[in-house]
């Protein structure tokens, strides 16, 4: 809270999930998919206390929490962390559905609503140019909530782009280390190759968030801002990707002070790289004769 990590108030948990998903893809002859997707869930969470969980603090009870996402995507984006194309208009809804509401923490100051309700919207673009490979990328997150409670508001902070299937990054802060009931995220990324084969590449990035925090965690100012920057370098098939990254949260709260530094190391094995790579090497060459229709059509 507010940069400091209160131990005496910290517990552990344990956690069984399993879910059920069901995509319906309501364009099958469109490039770009319109799909309507369909989870249900449910989660058996178990708490403990460590070794410096005060022992005024009062633990929640033991849950089992149904949950429940449906959202419309247009587009998408594949689980990579240096996407060479990406598009994506998205919104999604989900709830959080729990057994054992009640009070917890010291002297029971502290209360998990018997249910929580998240509404968020995306909108992302990842292009590479073709002539030069510069590959840039940017990307805007709204959302709010209903009921929100600690143990669903949402969570900025640091670079872990493949935590979750929405990740929400601020470079040089505490991983989730800001809790809001609403934000609004704009994030982007510029890659510069160094050269000739375009292996290694200079990275730059920056977010900024306008949030309003969750209850008993209010900071001084809605504004928190990160920047950063790294080397990054790709297998020549695109099966291995690494990247060594600083960032520096600007708003970030250290004692007195504001200013945070993060240094991250990321490596990722794509498993489907050659078999894509294989396909684009199969499809037949376009003849320029049959797009003369499109050269007339641009000319004009």
């Amino acid at each position: 809270r507010s940069g400091d990590y209160l131990r005496a108030e910290s517990f552990d948990g344990h956690g069984l999930e399993g879910s059920l998903s069901l995509y319906h893809r309501f364009n099958p002859d469109s490039q770009m998919p319109l799909n309507g997707i369909l989870r249900v869930g449910l989660q058996s969470s178990f708490y403990d206390r460590d070794s410096h969980t005060s022992t005024a603090f009062i633990l929640p009870e033991d849950q089992s929490t149904f949950h429940l996402r449906t959202g419309l995507r247009w587009g998408g984006k594949e689980p990579t962390i240096l996407p060479d194309l990406a598009g994506e208009l998205s919104a999604w809804y989900e709830g959080q559905f729990r057994a054992e509401p009640g009070y917890y923490g010291l002297l029971r100051d502290r209360y998990l609503e018997s249910d929580s309700h998240l509404f968020w919207a995306r909108g992302l673009l990842a292009y590479t140019l073709p002539r030069c490979q510069h590959n840039f990328s940017l990307s805007l997150t709204l959302g709010t909530s209903a009921s929100a409670d600690r143990l669903s508001a949402y969570r900025l902070g640091g670079m872990m782009p493949m935590a979750s299937e929405f990740p929400l990054n601020l470079p040089g802060y505490y991983f989730q280390e800001l809790s809001t009931s609403r934000f609004g995220l704009v994030e982007g990324q510029y890659l510069l190759p160094l050269d000739h084969g375009k292996h290694w590449y200079l990275m730059a990035n920056a977010s900024s968030a306008l949030v309003d925090y969750l209850p008993g965690f209010e900071q001084p100012g809605h504004w928190n801002s990160g920047v950063g920057g790294g080397i990054c370098y790709r297998s020549p098939s695109r099966v291995w990707k690494v990247m060594l990254g600083y960032g520096y949260g600007i708003n970030a709260i250290r004692g007195q002070d504001r200013g945070a530094s993060e240094l991250g190391f990321l490596a990722q094995y794509d498993l489907e790289a050659r078999h894509r790579s294989r396909q684009e090497a199969e499809k037949p060459t376009l003849d320029p004769l049959k797009l003369r229709g499109f050269n007339r059509l641009f000319r004009r």
